[in-house]
């Protein structure tokens, strides 16, 4: 007869070897940290291959301090992937690919933000979170600026399109390789410059995803830079003529407000159809009296109305629309009417005119232009035909906020005509495959975390394509 003792040891013991869940955690976590050395990617160097259980908060103390991201919480067990990968002899980039322990079979791909260089950490662990293998990159670079792209094209390539592309291949054959079967579905979704990339994706790479979510995105990109960067000549520096103090601009959002909100028909203190406002600001104007407060100079009047007004080249035409009425409300003066440089400036200093020492304060017409002609590796994004993408049976979800205050939501709605021109379609037939939502507030609340605030953005798309993803 066994031990009392030994007997209740060998029993608990022979309990935990039958335990599937245990078995299966195991398992997964064996899987993990071989995956590193199984895996062979072409001109790529997998460092780790390393489980992550739920409840770690994730530290990266070599981040760029740009990036803003010194650590992510972890909600679901999940294998992380940590790669680089070289996309030319001068240019490389990072990814990541966490591979959750309750895979459904789907993968998804996450964007990047601004001139970033920044892996959405936030965005990748929510992908993980609903059981998607996920993947990010930094887009070919690292931090915010646009130093990298100094005399290197690979950099400025990778910006464009190829660093997002490469990850998608290589995040798939990480994923297969993983969980010994290929992905069902694969997604999309990004913001800003994630929603330029997304449309990328669905304009040259339609074989990529079977849907895309792509939010205000920086569509017509030259011309947006163009825009967005001649904010600081328009209003010049603090305390010049032109400039328009800081706390003037409540007083305009509310004069904005007093004219335009019953445009929609009902006067509740929400201006609905940003579009419908034709903004006046003459009523700010402090007449004769050029030293009066809570009043805008007629050379500060001038600049109000050239902010809420499209932007033209030397000749007329149309570089990129209006400022839309709202913005105010939601953060636009602290981004562009600061008096201080817009970070899409760099690309002009180092993509356009790959000069360190060019003074963002001396942008001209000419040099809008030059960027459009320019448009290098096609990153303007603006390809109206979207017929392959809907062949293979892809959905674009498009969405935008009217009250954005880094993109003009007035961009959105002129691709989704300029995609209906070029392929001819009505918009019954377009929201076959499209649908494009604009939406009275930001949808972006900070930069990332573009998948916690869908909300019903999600809903539509699920209602859309007969299927619930949220």
């Amino acid at each position: 007869m066994w031990p009392k003792t030994l007997l209740v040891l060998t029993l608990l013991v022979q309990n935990i070897s039958s335990n599937p869940v245990a078995n299966a955690f195991d398992n997964f976590h064996s899987s993990c940290r071989a995956l590193a050395s199984h895996l062979i990617i072409p001109h790529g160097n997998v460092s780790s291959s390393s489980l992550v259980t739920a409840g770690t908060t994730l530290r990266f103390p070599n981040s760029d301090q740009t990036c803003t991201r010194p650590s992510q919480a972890v909600s679901v067990d999940l294998c992380r992937v940590e790669l680089t990968v070289a996309t030319s002899n001068r240019s490389s980039m990072s990814m990541e690919a966490w591979l959750p322990a309750h895979w459904t079979g789907r993968f998804l791909s996450t964007g990047n933000g601004g001139l970033g260089g920044c892996i959405q950490y936030e965005d990748i662990e929510y992908g993980a979170s609903l059981g998607f293998a996920t993947v990010g990159t930094n887009n070919g670079h690292d931090g915010m600026t646009g130093e990298s792209f100094l005399d290197n094209a690979d950099v400025v390539e990778d910006f464009a399109s190829r660093a997002l592309h490469t990850g998608v291949v290589i995040g798939k054959k990480i994923s297969a390789s993983f969980y010994g079967a290929e992905h069902s579905k694969s997604y999309y979704i990004g913001c800003s410059t994630g929603g330029r990339q997304g449309m990328k994706e669905a304009q040259t790479f339609p074989d990529d995803f079977d849907g895309i979510v792509a939010g205000a995105p920086a569509i017509a990109f030259n011309n947006l830079t163009s825009w967005s960067s001649r904010f600081l000549p328009l209003t010049g520096l603090p305390g010049s003529p032109t400039f328009i103090p800081l706390d003037m601009w409540p007083i305009i959002a509310q004069d904005i407000l007093d004219q335009c909100d019953d445009n929609d028909g009902v006067s509740d203190g929400i201006m609905e159809s940003p579009d419908l406002c034709d903004y006046n600001p003459e009523a700010l104007s402090c007449g004769v009296s050029e030293n009066a407060t809570n009043c805008l100079t007629t050379t500060q009047l001038q600049t109000l109305k050239s902010i809420y007004s499209p932007l033209l080249d030397a000749n007329g035409d149309l570089v990129y629309p209006r400022l839309q009425p709202g913005a105010e409300l939601l953060g636009v003066p602290q981004t562009y009417f600061t008096g201080q440089p817009f970070g899409a400036s760099d690309w002009f200093k180092y993509a356009i005119f790959n000069d360190p020492n060019w003074d963002p304060m001396s942008l001209v017409p000419a040099d809008y232009v030059l960027s459009s002609t320019m448009n290098r590796f096609n990153i303007e994004t603006w390809e109206g035909d979207l017929s392959a993408f809907r062949r293979k049976g892809g959905k674009l979800l498009h969405y935008h906020g009217l009250a954005d205050p880094v993109i003009s939501s007035e961009n959105s709605p002129r691709y989704y005509q300029h995609v209906s021109d070029t392929m001819g379609l009505s918009s019954a037939e377009l929201d076959e495959f499209t649908v494009t939502l604009l939406s009275l507030g930001w949808l972006i609340v900070e930069e990332g975390q573009v998948l916690r605030i869908l909300g019903t953005v999600c809903e539509a798309l699920s209602r859309w394509i007969h299927k619930r993803i949220c």
